[in-house]
């Protein structure tokens, strides 16, 4: 299912590296930046969760959250957070279900592994409305983080 701009973004609950539970409805009163990747510890994605790290500031002065989403496990997603000092939470979505939701899911992927989040980015504004939507079909790509911030810097 392919999530497009101006629905409603889909509600889910996934754990967090620390174990927490993270529910997107509870986030509304905020800008949201979700970003799906396929794998922790891989080139793509450090650079991808390395880029939304740095940018944090601009993030935080428009009130906005950032969630970064995979199918690790909440262990793999510790280490990983832990190793590259990010300061966002990291949302294992270890049963595929919200990657799926979001269209954001590699049925086949490399090595004969099966069920790998895509590389995706999606705005969600604070009353839940998905403002920007970006599923990227090559993993070596790189989010438009332009395309990124002016949404978020936007109405939304």
């Amino acid at each position: 299912m392919a999530i497009t701009v101006g629905q409603t973004a889909p509600d889910f609950s996934l754990y967090d590296s620390d174990k927490n539970k993270i529910t997107l409805h509870e986030l509304r009163g905020k800008k949201v930046l979700l970003m799906f990747f396929p794998q922790s510890f891989t080139g793509v994605c450090t650079q991808q969760v390395c880029t939304a790290r740095d940018n944090m500031a601009q993030y935080e002065q428009i009130n906005a959250t950032v969630l970064g989403i995979s199918v690790d496990s909440v262990f793999t997603l510790a280490k990983f957070k832990e190793t590259q000092n990010l300061n966002f939470p990291l949302l294992s979505d270890f049963n595929k279900e919200v990657s799926r939701t979001y269209g954001s899911l590699y049925e086949e992927w490399i090595l004969d592994m099966k069920g790998v989040s895509k590389r995706a980015a999606f705005v969600i504004d604070a009353e839940g409305i998905v403002q920007y939507a970006e599923v990227l079909d090559n993993p070596g790509n790189l989010p438009d983080f332009e395309k990124i911030q002016e949404a978020l810097n936007s109405r939304c």
